[in-house]
């Protein structure tokens, strides 16, 4: 923006003059909308607590939003808490999409037609287990840039969208007739910096947008408050099973004023590949929100509802010294709704205990139609990879997906070595995980999650190395999300010696369907193997069904076009949630792919679930 570093500048002031107290907190206003009234939260000017839970749009087909969110109300939630994400909206700089799935305002509109208010967390940064956060990836194309800083190239971009996403839900706040009631400055930022001039900037940014009629406040753990709040706006705090009353003692040493509220109560957990599946406490946790609730404090539940990170939009931790801990597709979170929407003993338990806490009598709750378990499915249908390679592009040195406009999928490097040699290969900043081969043999494999950057090869004078490199999620927490360009990062050796001059295929993945597929077996790993089916069951009134990846090894799965997520048979996730409304009556479509490729290509539609097996003994 033009008026940017003036802006900035004024921000910074600004909140120098909050944080010396030139500026007190005013009463509450008996304007319409939700505010702080003696340390208590208001709505109109009457007394109101928020009993939220969360709920992500993209995790949910649009189909089942208002069936998910009736569910939010028959539970006895009064609100449904959501972010925005940002990578999803603009897929490119400039290029917006609200449209289908990313409608974020008929979400909203959902949400107030079944009597729910609406927490908005619109970042930029949203956290979330998420794709780098709900940070687009070609932020990263250029590596300067430092995200989720003052730096212009992050800010003014930032700035931009939070404007644009300001024309698409400005006009839903309470005030102006929606159901908006408060919107949060940025997210859990404490637990990342403490730079309140940048919130600052966020916050300016947000009412500029035209969020200034609902209330602002901010999120963080409450060890993190004083580096992640504004001294002028309400604070949450967020907190885990078992922990409601030590944190909010915390809290009420910061702010003996109030109000007091769980931002995110975490009433589950998720899962990394190659750990085990998460369940947690809910009798815990029921007590914890009757205690919350019995106090008169407010509260959102993270989550209400998990859903799935359908496609390549799974998140990844940093376990700290650089680990990499990608998270699955599923995100189930062990809480009230499971992945597919249906109640959990979660769900009854927390029932009661809101019910008992607030004295109503929750509505019944909807019948949702049973899964269905189709069988088995022959993928007999085959293509491999090495086949429908787009045209490369030639480089020195190895260039980073975002360096070629690249967001998700794969990326194969390619070079023919002048010399011969046997001994190390070395990558140098692989994100994430690699299959290497030579003259077309398969070499190994190296992992970022395990640590692994070198492996032992020969090759001769002449030799084709293929290093095929997978995106397996930005990291989506800590500073350690500003490097997570994907690919070939750095450089790379053979016995010492660098290479260079490659031919760079990207893969996208994007139109897979559209690859030459033969009807017999492929040789020639990885393979997309192909097949068609009949659901019955299929529609609006379907059960869901869920793909049992047993068998095979790692890849991913398209259904009717659908990006359903990637499989690792490292676990502990087995099954990929199949929305019923995906399917058709007849000529379904399933695409599989597997990296090391399966001698029988078949899969299962299962009733069940399975998302703590085991990892498979190769």
């Amino acid at each position: 923006m033009t008026n940017l570093r003036g802006r900035i500048q004024i921000g910074a002031l600004l909140g120098a003059l909050i944080a010396a107290g030139a500026f007190a907190q005013a009463p509450a206003p008996k304007a319409k909308g939700l505010a702080v009234d003696q340390g208590h939260f208001v709505l109109d000017g009457k007394p109101f607590q928020i009993i939220s839970g969360e709920m992500h749009y993209p995790r949910i087909p649009r189909e089942y939003w208002r069936s998910r969110l009736k569910m939010a109300r028959t539970m006895g939630l009064n609100a449904v808490t959501a972010y925005v994400f940002w990578n999803v909206h603009e897929p490119a700089p400039g290029k917006y999409d609200f449209s289908g799935q990313n409608d974020v305002a008929e979400f909203i509109r959902a949400a107030q037609a079944e009597g729910l208010y609406v927490i908005l967390r619109p970042g930029p940064f949203v956290c979330a287990e998420w794709e780098f956060g709900g940070y687009p990836a070609w932020l990263l194309k250029d590596r300067t840039t430092i995200v989720r800083s003052r730096d212009p190239k992050y800010l003014e971009p930032a700035t931009r969208w939070l404007h644009r996403l300001g024309e698409e839900l400005a006009p839903l706040q309470y005030a102006n007739g929606g159901p908006i009631i408060a919107v949060q400055v940025e997210n859990e930022y404490g637990s990342f910096d403490s730079d309140h001039a940048y919130m600052e900037d966020v916050r300016r940014t947000l009412i500029d947008a035209g969020f200034g009629r609902s209330m602002l406040y901010t999120a963080d753990g409450a060890d993190q408050v004083p580096n992640g709040s504004l001294p002028d706006l309400p604070v949450a705090i967020n907190l885990g099973t078992g922990g409601a009353k030590e944190e909010f003692a915390k809290l009420r040493k910061l702010r003996p004023q109030g109000p007091f509220m769980s931002g995110e109560y975490w009433d589950g957990w998720f899962d990394h590949w190659g750990e085990r599946h998460h369940t947690s406490n809910a009798k815990e946790e029921a007590d914890d929100i009757a205690w919350m609730l019995g106090r008169g404090y407010s509260l959102s539940l993270y989550m209400f509802h998990g859903g799935t990170n359908f496609g390549w939009m799974n998140g990844a931790n940093s376990g700290g010294k650089g680990h990499y801990e990608p998270t699955v597709t599923s995100y189930d979170y062990d809480v009230g709704l499971d992945e597919s929407g249906r109640p959990t003993a979660k769900y009854f338990l927390f029932r009661d205990t809101i019910a008992k806490a607030t004295g109503t009598k929750p509505a019944p709750v909807p019948a949702i139609a049973p899964p269905q378990s189709p069988g088995k499915i022959a993928l007999p249908e085959s293509a491999s990879l090495w086949d429908n390679l787009p045209t490369p592009v030639a480089s020195r040195e190895p260039k980073t997906m975002e360096e070629l406009d690249q967001a998700y999928g794969y990326i194969l490097y390619r070079t023919t070595l002048a010399n011969g040699a046997a001994g190390d290969l070395v990558l140098d900043g692989l994100h994430d995980y690699a299959r290497i081969y030579v003259d077309g043999k398969f070499a190994g494999t190296l992992d970022r999650r395990l640590g692994e950057s070198t492996l032992a090869i020969a090759a001769g004078k002449g030799s084709v190395l293929d290093i095929l490199v997978e995106n397996g999620g930005r990291i989506n927490f800590t500073k350690a999300m500003r490097g997570e360009s994907k690919g070939l990062t750095g450089s790379v050796t053979l016995h010492g010696a660098a290479l260079h001059d490659w031919k760079i295929y990207p893969l996208p993945l994007d139109d897979v369907a559209r690859y030459r597929y033969a009807d017999k077996p492929c040789t020639a790993a990885p393979c997309f193997y192909r097949g068609r089916f009949d659901a019955p069951k299929s529609g609006d009134a379907a059960g869901d069904t869920f793909l049992d990846s047993e068998s095979w090894n790692k890849g991913f799965v398209w259904l009717n076009g659908n990006p359903l997520g990637r499989h690792w048979n490292i676990g502990p996730q087995r099954t990929l949630y199949v929305p019923g409304v995906w399917l058709k009556p007849r000529g379904n479509v399933a695409i599989v792919l597997d990296l090391a490729g399966v001698a029988r290509p078949d899969v299962t539609l299962r009733d069940k679930p399975v998302l703590d097996a085991k990892a498979a003994s190769n």
